[in-house]
């Protein structure tokens, strides 16, 4: 059926529209960006076959305020920290996060999400969540400073 509508469009549009609504139907979006300070230094690691990577955490902050409603200026400042674990495999930028980004320093991450498993040293399958980053923002510790 999917192949049929597809052929329907073809026929009653021209090929640059059709193209366009073929994309359209494809397309999908897995993009993340992430505001927030680094909870430790960068670590590298190289698996045997592998390229390295360079692994840090991040740690964004959401905060509201409880009370009666959304526009009210009582109640308690509640603040919840989640914390995200960044992978950075793109050569250039590996290296740069390696040596540059610092425990504490604010930076923005641009990248996608990935969903893996591991086993962990008790054996135990474990699911885990990553950021690929492929672009980091320094917003803080000026890169020139260190140089």
């Amino acid at each position: 059926e999917f192949r049929s509508r597809i052929v329907s469009l073809l026929n009653r549009t021209d090929l640059n529209h059709a193209a366009l609504l073929i994309t359209n139907l494809l397309a999908a979006i897995n993009r993340v960006q992430l505001l927030g300070r680094v909870g430790q230094d960068p670590v590298m690691r190289q698996v045997e076959g592998r390229n390295p990577v360079t692994i840090f955490s991040l740690a964004t902050n959401e905060m509201w305020r409880s009370g009666d409603g959304e526009t009210s200026s009582t109640g308690d400042v509640s603040q919840k920290t989640t914390w995200h674990r960044v992978s950075v495999f793109k050569p250039g930028l590996r290296d740069v996060a390696y040596h540059y980004v610092k425990k504490g320093s604010r930076i923005l991450v641009e990248g996608k999400l990935d969903y893996g498993e591991y086993v962990d040293k008790n054996q135990v399958r474990r699911q885990a969540t990553t950021i690929i980053a492929d672009n980091i923002v320094f917003l803080s510790d000026n890169i020139r400073d260190r140089t």
